[in-house]
Order: structure tokens, then C-alpha cells, then sequence
């Protein structure tokens, strides 16, 4: 049974830093993409970045380009996403998922897995 556990959500100011972490458990994870999305209240999910389990290649929005950044450490079996330069609109309940081999790596609906989220919130 895959679990993903989120973690290191909480309260900052802006332009303070938090590091988001996801383990992952209960399958082999080869061959996956592992990505971060958000979703705050009123809104749609929405992708924030995606990270290639075994090329360690990543994505991400626009929006956090250059102050986000993800990475995987697989003897762990754990996804990071370290966000630096936070903005009161990255408040959001942080969401980790798990796909096999697509290339949609933006696309909410193309993972299988899903972590129960993490709150960040921002404060100006």
C-alpha cells in the first residue's frame, strides 16, 4: 500500500524559508515522478513542481521558479521541496503525489498517489 507522508509545513514570515518533506512508502518508486502541489482555500490545485525519481530531472510553475526547489534523496525514499523567498500567496495546504512514467507531470488528475497535505501559511 503506497503512502505519502507530507511534513515542515507551518507559520512564517515573508520572505522566510521552509522545507517541505514527503516520504514515501510501499513500493519501489523507479520509473515515477514525484510532484508538489498546493491549494488554497477557494481555489483549484495547482501544480507547483514535479521531480523525476530515478533522472532527478525537475519542473516547475512559473510562479516559484527560482525560489523553489525540489529534490529527492532515494535511499531515503523521501521528496524535498525547499521554498525560499516565501510570499503570503504561496499559502496554501501543500499536497504531495506520486505518477508512473507520464509526461503530465502538471496535470493534478494523472497521479495515482496522493499525501494527506501540509499546511504553509505566509504572513506579511
Amino acid at each position: 500500500q503506497v503512502q505519502l507522508v507530507e511534513s515542515g509545513g507551518g507559520l512564517v514570515q515573508a520572505g522566510g524559508s521552509l522545507r517541505l518533506s514527503c516520504a514515501a512508502s510501499g513500493r519501489t518508486f523507479s520509473g515515477y515522478v514525484m510532484g508538489w502541489f498546493r491549494q488554497a482555500p477557494g481555489k483549484e490545485r495547482e501544480f507547483v513542481g514535479a521531480c523525476g525519481w530515478g533522472s532527478g530531472r525537475t519542473y516547475y510553475a512559473d510562479s516559484v521558479k527560482g525560489r523553489f526547489t525540489m529534490s529527492r534523496d532515494t535511499a531515503k525514499s523521501t521528496v524535498y521541496l525547499q521554498m525560499n523567498s516565501l510570499k503570503p500567496e504561496d499559502t496554501a495546504v501543500y499536497y504531495c503525489a506520486a505518477q508512473y512514467g507520464s509526461t503530465y507531470y502538471g496535470v493534478a488528475t494523472r497521479y495515482d498517489y496522493w499525501g494527506q497535505g501540509t499546511q504553509v501559511t505566509v504572513s506579511s
